[in-house]
């Protein structure tokens, strides 16, 4: 099988790379991430992604188009549902390249993320396979979470601190102004 695999980031990639080559499965690694921001988060995710693909001989189709305005219009009117959208773009967008490029299927390493709402994740994907008409190959790359984040760290690879998203990032500090307060 020749899978487009869409890579949240080289950490993520880690083990989900290695479980579908364990399966004999012709892996090809997919950057396209509009959700990442800002611009210096963007390109630390992306040149590490870059350096590891390069290390473990991964092929890599790259989107260069940034997409913060896209990725804005798009969740800009429910922020709080913006996962769902954030989802349905990258898994459509992988769907329809791997389709244009001959692939048999795609998938994605956010199936490795606990923090991702995987139940939401994979509804959306099978439902864009049937739209798309290409083959959705679902692993549930889970277990293997915690060790790919720890060779990641062996490796030294850049470790990110949220999902990439503005709202995400708002979040994270959010939680940190309201611990300083209650002090």
């Amino acid at each position: 099988m020749k899978l487009l695999l869409h890579i949240c980031c080289a950490p993520c990639s880690i083990m989900c790379v290695e479980q579908c080559r364990k399966e004999a499965i012709d892996v090809v690694g997919y950057w396209y991430n509009p959700n990442i921001h800002p611009a210096t988060e963007y390109m630390a995710r992306f040149e590490t992604l870059k350096d590891y693909a390069a290390s473990i001989s991964l092929p890599l189709i790259v989107e260069s188009d940034y997409g913060l305005r896209h990725f804005l219009k798009l969740v800009a009117d429910n922020p709080d549902d913006r996962c769902r959208h954030c989802y349905r773009d990258r898994l459509e967008t992988t769907a329809k390249r791997a389709k244009a490029e001959g692939f048999d299927a795609f998938s994605s390493t956010l199936f490795i993320s606990p923090y991702q709402a995987q139940d939401v994740l994979k509804e959306i994907a099978e439902t864009v396979s049937k739209e798309v008409g290409i083959l959705f190959h679902y692993i549930d790359f889970r277990p293997y979470f915690r060790e790919g984040q720890q060779r990641a760290r062996d490796c030294g690879l850049y470790l990110q601190k949220y999902c990439g998203c503005v709202y995400s990032e708002e979040e994270r500090y959010q939680k940190k102004l309201n611990r300083m307060n209650r002090e």
